[in-house]
């Protein structure tokens, strides 16, 4: 014969069976405090709603090294394949419930792994301005090439001033105020330093730009 499921909520993550001394004591607890405590336990509910819903959206590098257990898992895998707006509410809900019962160590995991999708953007978005910044200093400025020559000596010194030679001659050929973007030359100096800066520790993320600024410029 099949136990019943003992009735009970979950608070900050522990399962609290209805009847048990520590319901009584939140129950005396909630009676005594003021309306901004329960707003309090009911915001925190909120986030961790959100957070399950945030989960949808991690990428799978990150998803996959999660401590998560497998019930949890299993729901957000198949939240994601739900179409039906019923069902992927429902669905949430679930998620909602699961998410409820996560460790505190197991939550900062997640809002960590959210934190680094969030921070890709911003930082795919400073490399490539900083590849333009160079690109259009060089292009510009003599002074700039010696300049970059000392910061990354491993350049290909010929290389480059032929490419900014050409990039320049490409700009006065073009129509007043004409951006010079459609040249070679011009392309091929952004790629140039793009792939310098990547070497000096950017990493995957360099990667991610390089391949990113090609399709730009493309």
């Amino acid at each position: 014969m099949s136990r019943k499921p003992k009735k009970g909520y979950f608070v900050r993550g522990e399962f609290v069976a209805e009847g048990s001394e520590l319901d009584l004591e939140l129950k005396r607890e909630l009676k005594g405090t003021d309306d901004a405590s329960k707003t309090d336990l009911k915001r925190e509910s909120a986030e961790l709603q959100k957070l399950g819903e945030d989960l949808l959206g991690l990428r799978a590098g990150l998803f996959d090294k999660l401590p998560l257990e497998e019930k949890l898992r299993d729901a957000v895998i198949e939240a994601r394949r739900i179409t039906n707006f019923e069902g992927k509410r429902r669905q949430m809900q679930f998620i909602g419930k699961l998410m409820r019962r996560l460790d505190p160590t197991v939550l900062d995991a997640v809002r960590a792994a959210l934190d680094e999708q969030h921070r890709g953007p911003a930082e795919l978005t400073a490399a490539l301005h900083e590849a333009e910044r160079w690109r259009d200093q060089l292009i510009a400025d003599d002074d700039a090439l010696g300049g970059w020559i000392e910061i990354h000596p491993g350049t290909d010194a010929q290389q480059l001033r032929a490419l900014v030679r050409q990039a320049r001659k490409d700009l006065k050929a073009g129509l007043p105020g004409e951006a010079p973007r459609q040249g070679k030359a011009y392309r091929e100096v952004f790629q140039l330093v793009r792939e310098q800066l990547a070497s000096h520790g950017s990493g995957d993320r360099a990667a991610e730009a390089s391949e990113e600024s090609r399709e730009r410029d493309a």
